[in-house]
């Protein structure tokens, strides 16, 4: 299997194969490459439809370009924690952020909730992120704004007065519900203009089935993200007692006195 950048060559053969409709594990296959190799080109030059060879040969360039003015800063940090292969972890964060991106969320935005996301803490400090992704700290502080009122960040202060940015298991939840009831407003909304356009007109049907869809969505997301949650809090706690009971059952009594040298004979004296 071939390894190494894609040549434009091949990129002009995945464009092909995105406008022909083929998946990525079919253009993965014509090219001999893995199907996360195309993921990644595609979702990070545009996506599905907005992919183009040229222009993503030359951002992909570009990117090359950077790295290399940033290597000696790079080959300076510390080695990967749990034996990580760094270039993994590092392509492997430029393929979740390009995802993110996809689904409609702005790229520094998308690049600020991947590296949280993927550090083992989920936590960091603005000049942290900044450092991290080699940013300013204005950009830093325009994501964070965005992701916080997304509900997809949460702010606390350390033990120096530090504002740290978390995500953790609740994150997704709350953004979830933030996601419904922005949806709610726009049921309500659409509800409203029933009355405006008059009952049984065209525009009114119309809108009055905007506000039945999306009433039905919504109320589904916020049910299964309740139930999600539950089930994933229920699975955590189990997990913990589970480990906290295994730790108890390894330890050994102490109270019960040592045990005897070997069998207590009849008439011996002991026990």
């Amino acid at each position: 299997m071939p390894g190494g950048r894609l040549t434009q060559q091949e990129r002009q053969q995945i464009a092909l194969g995105l406008a022909d409709g083929l998946a990525y594990a079919e253009i993965a296959r014509r090219l001999d490459r893995p199907t996360s190799t195309i993921t990644r080109e595609v979702m990070r030059n545009g996506g599905p439809t907005g992919y183009r060879a040229d222009l993503a040969h030359r951002a992909t360039e570009r990117r090359a370009h950077r790295r290399k003015q940033v290597a000696p800063r790079e080959s300076q940090t510390s080695a990967q924690p749990y034996g990580r292969d760094a270039e993994a972890v590092r392509e492997y964060e430029e393929l979740f952020t390009a995802v993110i991106t996809g689904s409609g969320m702005p790229l520094m935005m998308s690049r600020v909730l991947a590296c949280l996301t993927l550090t083992d803490s989920g936590s960091l400090t603005a000049p942290e992120l900044a450092q991290r992704l080699q940013v300013s700290p204005a950009s830093i502080s325009k994501a964070i704004a965005f992701l916080d009122s997304q509900g997809m960040v949460r702010r606390e202060r350390d033990e120096r007065r530090r504002e740290r940015y978390i995500v953790d298991d609740d994150i997704w939840y709350h953004s979830m519900m933030v996601s419904a009831r922005s949806t709610a407003r726009v049921v309500e909304t659409a509800r409203q203009g029933v009355g405006v356009l008059g009952p049984g007109t065209p525009a009114a049907i119309r809108v009055e089935n905007v506000a039945r869809f999306l009433d039905f969505v919504s109320e589904g997301i916020a049910r299964a993200a309740e139930q999600a949650r539950d089930i994933l809090h229920a699975t955590s706690t189990s997990t913990s007692t589970s480990t906290s009971t295994s730790a108890s059952d390894a330890t050994p009594d102490v109270t019960a006195g040592p045990a005897p040298d070997g069998p207590v004979e009849p008439g011996s004296g002991r026990g």
